[in-house]
């Protein structure tokens, strides 16, 4: 018996032969923010028969739709938890985790909804890189098909799309005081960050309509769930790509404790992000032909590059202790989140249409970058993200900050040949000392605008970092020890045309016919900001090529 029938006895799984085929013009793998995307856009052709799989459930939580509700989504039961490899001088306790959306929707269905697209230079690199057609000027209007923003219709934004973006209607009254506070330190006031230059700080849109939440499964898969050609089929994880005489023909997975197959006539897209997506790849032997071999796998195609690549946005976190309720945390008491609750309930407005993280900027780590390399995220409470401390009293708030052109590249591999397995994922944060310095630079920016009037008259105390460390090697090294994922892996099956490109410019996967990736992993290099925009982006871009 080969190693691919045999299911998974950690899990209780025992796949049985499948009781039918079914047979589809399309399938995409993934029903996070690309493959909603791909696969309404795909069945707005009525002449093709579309199959979605998504591995989670469908987004039914009533804390995916309400935006106050982050909290909920950011440390809940709708996320798989990956870990990590720290590098030694990370020196943590216990191994940490990187979570991964695990619903309908992906990571749409549980962000803090930040819709930010980068700079247009994060776009001309991709082109240097081998990306030909992903030039600023190339994506932009699909951005623009997608947007329905609520507040701008200019040569950056587009309305009349079916993601919704719009203004946060509620912001915090310390959220205003933060931003006074930026501005007492230097920085300029920006109306819209993704007008192509964004330094300064500003309020953010968020991903919203009417007060509710727009994910890509609400943007795109609501209106198209009665068409007779889409199917959407969740609770079912991929377990590999069938691939025949060099091309994708298919997929076997898992639903339940039951095996299934489904055929595509056409094509396959794989659409289950930078960690999932090369795992995918190489159980269904499409990567590096060695490692592959030594696990019993059949090489279809030997791609080095699959797995490598890998970048995220790491973070520091600075947690306040305030001196009164002056925060989103007070909401955490029976009586005032019944108060919230019933506002939104009547007018959809109030604390609960906030996504808690209304108010942030971009700027500098290191001044000799051309545009800002430092984003920062003012939350109004304390321990809302999974990882992050609350602080004594229950009155606090945090900044985060990441150094968004990380430098640093790590790698997914296979422990394994078994499905069930997670990949090994070693980000190799700080193994470039460029991404360390920047954010030393940048915390230690962020220190000095909570020390501004604006902001420091609502504080009583510092609690992470402790109020003794000062200097910038004592904020260096507090940085080494605490940082941890952003959350927004990236460029494991990138584009190019190179030995390492996994894909080429129109997302085809080297050396396999009718397979395509359409997800984070295909970029070249991480985009300066939050990505979930660019990843819906990459799913507009996708059905077109697919369409073409």
């Amino acid at each position: 018996m080969e190693l691919r029938d045999m299911g998974s006895a950690r899990h209780g799984i025992f796949p049985r032969a499948p009781a039918e085929i079914d047979t589809f013009d399309y399938i995409v793998v993934g029903g996070g923010s690309t493959g909603c995307v791909v696969a309404s856009r795909l069945s707005e052709d009525p002449a093709v028969r579309v199959l979605l799989i998504e591995e989670g459930p469908r987004d039914l939580s009533p804390y995916i739709h309400i935006p106050g509700a982050y909290y909920k989504t950011a440390q809940g039961d709708l996320l798989k938890r990956i870990p990590w490899e720290p590098m030694p001088e990370q020196a943590r306790d216990e191994t940490p985790t990187m979570v991964q959306a695990r619903v309908l929707g992906g990571g749409s269905s549980v962000n803090a909804m930040i819709y930010i697209r980068g700079v247009p230079a994060d776009y001309e690199r991709w082109v240097e890189l081998g990306a030909e057609g992903w030039g600023y000027g190339d994506v932009l209007p699909f951005f623009k098909r997608a947007e329905d923003n609520n507040r701008f219709c200019n040569e950056s934004h587009g309305v009349g799309g079916p993601l919704g973006v719009s203004d946060i209607d509620y912001i915090h009254p310390l959220t205003r005081a933060w931003l006074q506070a930026c501005q007492q330190a230097g920085l300029p006031y920006n109306p819209d960050f993704n007008s192509g230059d964004p330094a300064g700080c500003g309020l953010y849109q968020i991903t919203a309509r009417n007060g509710r939440r727009s994910s890509a499964a609400v943007a795109y898969l609501n209106p198209a769930r009665r068409r007779p050609n889409l199917r959407i089929e969740t609770g079912t994880a991929v377990t590999r790509v069938l691939v025949e005489k060099g091309r994708a023909v298919g997929v076997e997975g898992i639903r339940g404790r039951r095996k299934v197959v489904y055929r595509a006539d056409r094509e396959v897209i794989v659409s289950t992000g930078a960690i999932a997506t090369p795992k995918l790849l190489m159980l269904s032997g499409i990567g590096p032909a060695a490692p592959l071999r030594r696990h019993g796998i059949e090489v279809h195609a030997d791609l080095p590059g699959v797995g490598q690549n890998l970048q995220d946005h790491i973070e520091i976190s600075l947690v306040y202790q305030l001196n009164g309720p002056h925060s989103y945390d007070k909401y955490k008491k029976l009586h005032w989140k019944a108060a919230a609750g019933l506002n939104y309930a009547l007018f959809r407005n109030g604390p609960a249409s906030s996504n808690l993280i209304e108010g942030g900027a971009f700027w500098w780590g290191d001044r000799n970058e051309a545009t800002p390399d430092i984003q920062y995220f003012m939350v109004v409470g304390a321990g809302i993200e999974e990882g992050v401390d609350a602080v004594p009293g229950g009155n606090g708030c945090t900044v985060n900050l990441g150094q968004i052109r990380p430098r640093s590249r790590g790698e997914v591999t296979l422990l394994g040949a078994d499905p069930a397995m997670n990949p090994r994922v070693a980000p190799r944060y700080f193994s470039d000392p460029y991404d360390l310095d920047a954010i030393t630079d940048g915390t230690m920016a962020a220190l000095d605008i909570m020390a501004q009037p604006a902001i420091a008259k609502f504080v009583a105390a510092r609690h992470m970092p402790g109020p003794s460390l000062r200097t910038r090697e004592e904020i260096r090294a507090f940085c080494v020890k605490d940082a941890h994922a952003a959350l927004h892996p990236a460029g494991t099956c990138r584009m190019g045309r190179d030995d390492m490109a996994v894909v080429d410019p129109a997302l085809r996967v080297h050396g396999i016919e009718g397979l395509r990736v359409a997800d984070a992993s295909v970029m070249p290099t991480l985009i300066s900001g939050n990505p979930n925009s660019v990843c819906i982006m990459i799913g507009e871009r996708a059905a077109d090529f697919l369409r073409a």
